[in-house]
């Protein structure tokens, strides 16, 4: 399924600067796979090393929260809009 994956601008060196990218994939899971294969480098910027969510990147999948669907395991229909953005901290 062909999903479009908002990219943050800390990320873009990997998608050649493009703010947005084409991914496929029925679960996140799967288009971050995908994202992997075509921009090598960003997964580890989004996964940690045992393999989940890093704790400081927060995903939407339209405008859900993976984090309270099924994490890496929600189903990302065609035509949906993933978007990735790095947690802002501060005070």
């Amino acid at each position: 399924m062909a999903v479009s994956v908002r990219i943050p601008t800390i990320l873009r060196t990997y998608t050649a600067g493009e703010s947005e990218v084409g991914a496929d994939g029925t679960t996140l899971a799967e288009v971050l796979d995908d994202l992997e294969r075509h921009h090598g480098g960003i997964r580890a910027r989004v996964l940690d090393d045992e393999g989940g969510l890093r704790r400081f990147v927060n995903v939407y999948v339209g405008n859900d929260d993976v984090r309270f669907l099924d994490g890496l395991q929600t189903p990302t229909p065609d035509g949906t809009q993933i978007s990735i953005i790095p947690a802002v901290a501060g005070g």
